[in-house]
């Protein structure tokens, strides 16, 4: 591509990954007309060019929140207690290798969190494509979002008590930080006393008692620089096995969405997100959830309805 029209072109790139609609792999027409009206002042022959030149990615991630685990089921905030994978969980990572392998990826190196349904997930992936000596790297920045006092309570029986605009905002707002978890949890003792702990590269005493998914993107930021990125611009094809909120912070930082419309992405368990980035590691295209797109919606419509309202049964 010569190098004016691909300087014209890259401020189209992202408006564009920022206007796909969460949860979908569309862009609305909105947006797509207000970036014409930007580069082009007008939607006429130079904006329909813009739509036929490709744009090569030199870069390619791989995002995937892990299998669906047992407190997904009983609709649970898990955050940082060490659930495993359920049999569905098991069989959407094994899904996950299964069709990464048909697609010809070939993967280099493998981040997780040190939670170990990221970590099972990133096993039975590697397993089912055949490349299980794929070396992963492990770090407590990609775990979950802390959610504080919050661990343990049933979503949906929260919504009832508190309203579903609440529930919602304590999930997915970008800077609401629940309550802070304290001595008398039933789970501080099980999170803070496990020995996993003693490898960050923080005193045990400085790690979270709560997050807002800002706090999630600050603490994650780091090894995203220092560590993530080197290896994707040594041109690796890296896969980061994670969590909805790892997960969302990243694309939020990748794709620059607004604190406003980050609250309507979705992240389904076990589906991989492809991003092809250029050499500034931004995007060049819309992510793409990989699957059957039916099934994906499905599954981003099951994560969206834990916050709703109903009554739990005891």
């Amino acid at each position: 591509m010569r190098p004016r029209l691909y300087a014209r072109f890259r401020p189209w790139i992202g408006v564009l990954s920022a206007s796909v609609k969460p949860g979908t792999n569309t862009v609305s027409n909105t947006s797509f007309q207000e970036q014409q009206q930007t580069l082009w002042g007008g939607t006429g022959s130079n904006a329909e060019l813009v739509r036929r030149v490709p744009v090569m990615a030199k870069y390619r991630l791989l995002l995937l929140r892990h299998g669906e685990g047992a407190w997904n089921i009983e609709n649970r905030f898990c955050s940082w207690v060490d659930q495993k994978l359920s049999e569905d969980g098991v069989k959407e990572a094994r899904d996950c290798g299964t069709l990464l392998k048909a697609q010809g990826y070939e993967l280099d190196l493998v981040f997780t969190s040190l939670l170990s349904r990221s970590i099972h997930t990133a096993w039975l992936v590697l397993e089912a494509m055949g490349q299980e000596w794929v070396p992963i790297a492990k770090s407590w920045r990609l775990n979950e979002r802390h959610y504080g006092a919050l661990i343990g309570l049933n979503r949906a029986e929260m919504a009832l008590n508190h309203g579903e605009e609440q529930v919602k905002l304590w999930r997915r707002s970008y800077a609401l930080t629940p309550p802070p978890i304290d001595e008398f949890h039933p789970y501080f003792f099980e999170i803070y006393n496990d020995r996993r702990y003693s490898t960050c590269d923080v005193p045990k005493e400085d790690l979270p008692r709560s997050e807002s998914l800002k706090d999630v993107l600050d603490r994650l930021l780091p090894y995203w620089d220092n560590v993530i990125v080197p290896e994707i611009k040594k041109g690796r094809t890296v896969l980061i096995s994670a969590h909805g909120n790892s997960c969302r912070a990243l694309l939020k930082h990748i794709e620059g969405i607004s604190d406003a419309d980050i609250v309507g992405v979705t992240l389904p368990t076990g589906i991989p997100i492809l991003l092809e980035l250029d050499e500034d590691l931004r995007p060049v295209k819309p992510r793409e959830l990989l699957g059957d797109q039916a099934k994906i919606q499905a599954a981003i419509k099951k994560v969206e309805d834990q916050g709703k309202a109903k009554q739990v049964a005891k």
